[in-house]
This record gives C-alpha cells, sequence and structure tokens, in this order.
C-alpha cells in the first residue's frame, strides 16, 4: 500500500502539487490525467523522490518513503522504478546493456563502475526483452530505434529492477497511435501478470478509461477527481480539464479506434 498524506511541492509562490493525500493498493493500475501544467509529473517525482516535498508525507507499507536518505533511498528508488517520457536510453549502447543498467544498483561500486554484469543478469534482461518484444533488437544502438522501441527497452530495464511499484510519466505522448498501443498493453500485462502497482500519467482520457483500474484527475496541483473510470462523466471532465476544454473530451462513450 502506497499512501500519500498532504503532499505539497511549491516552486516561489506557485505550488505545483497543492496538499495532495489518496492511497494506492497493491496490484491497482492507477491513471493520472489533468493538463499540461495540473502537477502530474510533479506528483510522480515527488513519490520517487527525485524531488523533494515542501511538505506532507510519503509512506510505502507504513515506512516514511520522505524520510529515507544514503542508501536506503537509493534502494527505493529501485523498488519503486520510473519511466520517462523521454525514455532516458543511453544512445550510443545497445539494448542489452541499456536494459542491464537497470541492474547497477545491485553491484558493488566497483562493479558498476565497470558495467560487469553476471551470467544471471545478462539472462535476465534477454527474457524481459523477450517479454517487451525487443529481443531481435538485443544488439542494436538505442538512437536506431523507432521512439516505441525505445520506450519498450526503458520499460525492460524498469522491470530487471524488480520493483514493486512501476512509474510511467507520459509513457506514451511522443508516440504514435500503434505504438501507444504496444507500449499500454505492455503496462497493463505487467501490471496484470506480476501484480506490480502501477501509476501512469497519461494525456488522452479514453486511454486512461480503457487501461486503468481507478483514474485520479489533478487541476492546478489538487485532485479534483479519484475514482472508476464509468464515474468519470461529462461533468466530472469539465471540472478537471475546465470549461473551455475540447468538446471531444465531454464524451461520456468516446474511444480511439487508433489505441484500442
Amino acid at each position: 500500500m502506497l499512501r500519500v498524506e498532504g503532499l505539497t511541492k511549491t516552486f516561489g509562490t506557485l505550488a505545483a502539487v497543492n496538499n495532495v493525500s489518496f492511497e494506492v493498493p497493491a496490484g491497482q493500475m492507477l491513471g493520472v490525467i489533468g493538463r499540461s501544467g495540473a502537477g502530474k509529473s510533479t506528483l510522480l517525482r515527488l513519490i520517487n523522490r527525485l524531488a523533494e516535498p515542501t511538505a506532507g508525507k510519503i509512506y510505502y507499507e507504513n515506512r516514511d518513503v520522505t524520510a529515507l536518505r544514503g542508501r536506503e533511498l537509493h534502494l527505493w528508488r529501485r523498488q519503486c522504478a520510473m519511466i520517462f517520457q523521454q525514455f532516458n536510453l543511453v544512445p550510443r549502447l545497445d539494448v542489452l546493456t541499456n536494459v542491464l543498467m537497470g541492474r547497477l544498483s545491485y553491484q558493488p561500486t566497483v562493479r558498476s563502475l565497470l558495467k560487469l554484469f553476471t551470467m544471471n543478469e545478462r539472462a535476465q534482461a534477454v527474457i524481459t526483452l523477450e517479454r517487451v518484444e525487443m529481443a531481435t533488437a538485443i544488439l542494436q544502438r538505442a538512437d536506431s530505434l523507432s521512439g516505441g522501441q525505445q520506450q519498450r527497452v526503458a520499460i525492460a530495464r524498469a522491470l530487471v529492477q524488480e520493483p514493486r511499484t512501476l512509474l510511467a510519466d507520459e509513457p506514451i505522448a511522443s508516440l504514435d497511435p500503434r505504438s501507444a498501443k504496444r507500449v499500454m498493453d505492455t503496462l497493463r500485462d505487467i501490471n496484470r501478470e506480476d501484480r506490480i502497482t502501477v501509476i501512469c500519467n497519461l494525456h488522452t482520457i479514453d486511454t486512461a478509461r480503457h487501461y486503468c483500474d481507478r483514474i485520479i484527475g489533478m487541476r492546478m496541483g489538487q485532485i479534483v477527481f479519484d475514482g472508476r473510470p464509468d464515474a468519470l462523466t461529462r461533468e466530472r471532465i469539465q471540472e478537471i480539464y475546465g470549461t473551455d476544454a475540447q468538446s471531444e473530451e465531454f464524451d461520456e462513450n468516446v474511444t480511439s479506434t487508433a489505441i484500442h
């Protein structure tokens, strides 16, 4: 169980995240929606401790994540893996090595610096790449791959960390519809088969409805909706996105044929 209590992050006079509280049961797939600047990415960075909260607490199984320092913080980031919109792969390295980077936190310092991975770790990386349908590209440079392929490699890198929670920050924002579907299918499979908690920032309502067990809507740093996808009515969408949101965002039956 992940529990967020009164979480706040300010930048000067701007509250990017403003007194946010919610709980995420283990194994849930949670979508976070809202306009750009609503605080979605900042929220995930706070949970991963890539950003320090101004106020509030984060607990995981009653452990105060906001109090972690040093090695304990390092271990938390291993346990709570992060997937980014821009993939964050090393362009000049091959796919296998990029995935193995997810094992660096398991290595002694010297072995980490030299990137010395065991045969078991290499086998684990290959198996994980097969799972995300990227094993055929194992020796290709990361910068030779399409955006969708790079994101699946990034997912494989996160999986070899053996996380219990997976945070995905706009993982399909820069992808074409076909690639976006493959990435979202992969994340849902991981959630269902491994029972890994997935918290995913998404920029389209229909994707969140289709893939997520639960949706949180953010506006101006605050949660204005928290419920099941079928409770995301026209009125609630308007509350999240504002009165000048696109009309198609108000269609309660909207689906994207490209993503489904």
